[in-house]
């Protein structure tokens, strides 16, 4: 994006470095926001736009640019997230987050994985609030409460500062946050360490790999639930896989029809996942959540369009989404 400057040729618009600093927490809040990185690219494009859209004269007036960008920007994100559910309405089969990539490799967990606090009730960090399974709660919830929920909770707004953006009172922004808490907790599982998080995964890896049906029903917990993502683009079940000897034979059948798979250990949405290539080519992604010693959920995105940041080398702006701010 080319930032326009009046500033005469050559010369940077005042304070553009300071502007250009807030992106990082701009692209964070909106990837948690939409679950989208391009979506949030998108977003915080459009930001800036309008910021230099302004005469310098009402630029200059505004007290905090950084917090005029991020409320610009949450906007835009609440405009999306009411329109998101008539527009998934026309989406083929189940809808998952877009797969963050991680840093490297993981090992032993020691890759970014971090482990959930004791208390689900507490607020999340950011590393929490990244997680695969965290994103889909979020899903669940009302725009306003995710809008909310993620600018107080996880990003520290007063809820004064999160009623300007979105439109409400000071109180009713706090129960909105109170409620999606609620369901924050009412989904949350005990917290699995994770390296031992890591080691369950890469045992699920050699066991699909070796395509050991019984080591593979022996990870996954009996009730498992596996959800993939095509878009319509690509083979992915329409409908959610329930149950861990169902999901196992389908796992199975996978790599009976795709023989010359390969496994890569990686860092998903800060937790050990997996990816799937196919002649340097990426297949799909894996994502996990582990609850004590066996796999509760897997999510596989296999839609193009949501691998793109894992068939281009790691995204550039993959680690600012991670990190937030």
């Amino acid at each position: 994006m080319t930032i326009p400057s009046d500033s005469g040729p050559g010369l940077l618009a005042p304070g553009l470095d300071a502007l250009m600093s807030e992106r990082r927490q701009l692209i964070g809040v909106a990837y948690r926001l939409l679950g989208s990185l391009a979506d949030a690219e998108d977003v915080v494009q459009e930001t800036y736009m309008r910021w230099y859209a302004m005469s310098r004269e009402r630029q200059e007036a505004v007290a905090s640019p950084g917090g005029w960008l991020t409320k610009v920007a949450s906007r835009i994100c609440l405009d999306l997230l009411r329109s998101a559910r008539v527009r998934r309405e026309s989406y083929v089969g189940e809808w998952i987050p877009e797969p963050l990539p991680g840093p490297a490799e993981w090992v032993d967990g020691r890759s970014g994985a971090a482990t959930a606090t004791a208390d689900p009730a507490d607020r999340v960090t950011l590393d929490e609030s990244i997680t695969m399974a965290f994103l889909v709660v979020l899903e669940s919830m009302t725009p306003a409460e995710r809008v909310a929920f993620i600018l107080h909770d996880v990003f520290r707004y007063s809820f004064a500062e999160v009623a300007d953006i979105v439109g409400r009172t000071p109180a009713a922004c706090r129960q909105l946050a109170s409620s999606a808490r609620r369901r924050v907790r009412d989904s949350a599982a005990p917290a699995t360490p994770a390296a031992q998080q890591a080691g369950i995964v890469r045992d699920f890896k050699q066991a699909w790999e070796a395509k050991d049906l019984t080591a593979l029903i022996g990870l996954l917990d009996p009730d498992a639930l596996a959800t993939g993502d095509g878009g319509g683009r690509v083979a992915a079940s329409l409908h959610p896989v329930a149950g861990g000897p169902q999901i196992a034979r389908g796992l199975i059948d996978i790599v009976g029809r795709v023989p010359d798979l390969v496994f890569l250990e990686r860092t998903v949405n800060g937790r050990p996942g997996l990816v799937a290539q196919r002649d340097g080519a990426t297949f799909g992604v894996f994502a996990f959540d582990v609850v004590g010693d066996r796999i509760k959920s897997i999510w596989a995105v296999r839609n193009p369009e949501k691998l793109r940041p894992w068939t281009t080398g790691r995204h550039p702006r993959a680690a600012t989404a991670a990190k937030g701010s």
